[in-house]
């Protein structure tokens, strides 16, 4: 059994480098959004809502995700959703975090970009006021055109300030990293970050790994735990100290032990292996809850889950300064922590 508590996970600072903000969207604020909004989504009760969340697979995960962004319609719409999770992650005691958001999901359905990123971008500059360095990263959809990812590279050109770097996730079948390299080397040439979706257990995992680390270069790979099936891979993200971003209650449902395994040998080998909470309204848990889920799954010790926390903020997109601050405040807080507590409190 792990020494490991609950409180400890929830105070222990970390940083958040695989949340979905559109996977954020919580029961209840997507029945007072629906009402607002004067949008029909088949639901009148909180309960109701939450059971309409049901999946057991990526794509039937879609069929429910993505209609139900129909409720998002204003600035203020956009604004309520990433502060509500901002809250969260302050309550998680998430220091700083690099949101992925995904523009043409909303452009598709007649919202401008504007919209869209003037709203969440307003969150995270409030979000300093409570402690919380935010960050926004745009993604493409694998599952729409390469003339859509064009486009909307040329949208986010006049709000380059508000965009440290560019994603890639949705539906991987028939849609490979290759798809997209043109667009994310031009985003390389415009300075952006790059990190891109390999989902467990895809059609040619390993394939679509090595095309997003050797030929495009990403510089974290989100999910992908798939990669200890190549131990030649393994090597060459360790050499690079290339991060990766793993969510172990978004993989439950697609893996009986939440790749848990995968995830604890790569964090062995010395791979910066981040543990984070993906879709957390859908996926049942924000990040200490992931933290726990691996944690008491895996009997992980305490260095095990500070190695995590501190691989966090060293595989974000912050300065060599930052990183050392932040794990500094790690140390201090270990240091100071009393573990003879036994409260189990995670939000």
């Amino acid at each position: 059994m792990t020494d490991v508590t609950r409180e400890f996970l929830q105070q222990l600072p970390k940083a958040e480098l695989h949340i979905h903000l559109e996977g954020t969207l919580e029961p209840d604020l997507k029945l007072k959004l629906a009402q607002k909004n004067h949008i029909n989504i088949g639901q009148n009760t909180i309960e109701e809502v939450k059971k309409s969340y049901q999946f057991d697979d990526l794509a039937s995960f879609l069929a429910v995700y993505y209609p139900a962004l129909a409720v998002l319609q204003t600035e203020q719409d956009f604004y309520d959703l990433a502060y509500a999770y901002l809250l969260k992650a302050k309550d998680n005691h998430v220091r700083h975090v690099e949101l992925f958001f995904d523009p043409q999901a909303h452009t598709s359905r007649g919202i401008s970009f504007e919209t869209v990123i003037n709203g969440f971008y307003r969150a995270t500059q409030d979000a300093k006021s409570f402690g919380v360095d935010a960050q926004l990263i745009m993604c493409f959809l694998r599952d729409f055109s390469k003339e859509s990812a064009r486009q909307t590279l040329l949208e986010a050109k006049k709000h380059r300030d508000k965009i440290l770097g560019i994603g890639l996730d949705s539906d991987e079948h028939h849609n490979p990293q290759m798809k997209f390299a043109t667009h994310f080397e031009n985003a390389v040439s415009q300075g952006y970050h790059i990190t891109m979706h390999c989902d467990i257990d895809q059609v040619d995992s390993i394939d679509h790994i090595k095309q997003a680390l050797e030929v495009i270069g990403v510089e974290r790979l989100d999910h992908g735990t798939n990669i200890v099936e190549n131990p030649d891979l393994v090597d060459f993200v360790n050499q690079k100290q290339i991060g990766m971003t793993t969510c172990p209650k978004s993989n439950s449902f697609v893996s009986a032990d939440m790749k848990g395994k995968e995830i604890t040998d790569l964090l062995a080998k010395g791979i910066e292996v981040s543990v984070n909470s993906d879709d957390p309204a859908y996926f049942g848990g924000y990040i200490s809850e992931n933290y726990w889920a691996l944690a008491e799954a895996y009997d992980l010790s305490v260095d095990q889950v500070v190695q995590i926390a501190k691989n966090s903020f060293n595989s974000s997109w912050i300065s060599d300064q930052q990183k050392r601050n932040y794990v500094q405040e790690i140390d201090d807080f270990v240091a100071n922590y009393d573990f003879e507590k036994t409260t189990d409190l995670v939000q």
